[in-house]
Order: C-alpha cells, then structure tokens, then sequence
C-alpha cells in the first residue's frame, strides 16, 4: 500500500466517549451558550437554531483577527449540533492560515448513558496541518469536559 495514495487532501479528528448522562443532559451542555463558553469558548451570538451565526474570539495571528465565524448548519434536540467553523487568513503559515471546517456533535443513547461522538471535518493538507495537530488534542479534552458539566447537573433527566 502507498500512504501517498492514502492520503486525501482533506483530514477529520474524531472523539468518541460514552458517558453515563442521558441524550437530553448532553444536548443541555451542548446547545447552551452559557455552558458552552465553560467547555470550549464563550460564544458571541450563539444559539442552536439552523442558520444562526456566531463567533469565537481566540488568540490573533499574523493577517487574522483571532475570530471564529461560525453557522449553525444542523441542530436536532438530544441527537446533533453541526456548525461550519471558520477562520484564519490566507497570508497565514500555520497557526492562523485560512480553515473552513465543521463541526458536529452527534448524540446516541446507548446502555447505560449516551455516545457523544464529534468530528471535526474539512482541514486541508498542509496547509492546515497546525491547526490539525493542536485542535486534535483540544477536542479531546473539550469532550471530557462536556462529560463533565453535564454530570454536574446531578441524576435528574
């Protein structure tokens, strides 16, 4: 097998953890505002309605202001939010160069609580190779951390 033939031009990071919590307590601390500034950033404008936009602000670099502009393209109560993530700027190498990606959080009940499973899809190669290797860690602990707030809830459903 060629790795070379392998590879496309695009790259996905994928999470998948199961907690103990019910689809409704995820989807609570998924489709918050609030709670999502506690287990990824504040967002500006945020709301899980198909079509809303909002934003991120992180750390500029370089040509780009450090904002994320995103869309909600998808939200489902208790089964998925998918939102296009977007940012950088194309004079950028590295952290900063242009991405235009999705996120989706897809929810499914399973024994004994819910499968939270996120992929971060549409990171072109090279160019996104940076953003690609930081965010693969990061979204680990973002999933850990959704775990964790929606445990805080209690075992109420």
């Amino acid at each position: 097998m060629n790795d070379i033939a392998l590879k496309s031009d695009t790259q996905e990071i994928v999470v998948d953890e199961v907690f103990p919590h019910a689809p409704e307590k995820l989807w609570k601390t998924l489709a918050s505002g609030a709670l999502m500034g506690r287990w990824l950033m504040v967002p500006t404008g945020f709301e899980p309605v198909q079509g809303k936009h909002f934003t991120f602000q992180t750390t500029p670099a370089g040509a780009w202001d450090g904002v994320i502009h995103c869309e909600v393209i998808e939200a489902i109560p208790d089964e998925r939010l998918v939102f296009a993530w977007r940012g950088g700027d194309d004079g950028n190498v590295g952290y900063g160069s242009r991405l235009d990606t999705v996120v989706s959080l897809i929810l499914s009940r399973t024994d004994g609580g819910t499968r939270l499973r996120l992929i971060h899809s549409g990171f072109v190669t090279p160019r996104n190779d940076s953003a690609f290797s930081s965010m693969s860690n990061g979204w680990k602990k973002v999933v850990q951390n959704v775990g964790a707030i929606a445990g805080e809830e209690g075992s109420a459903h």
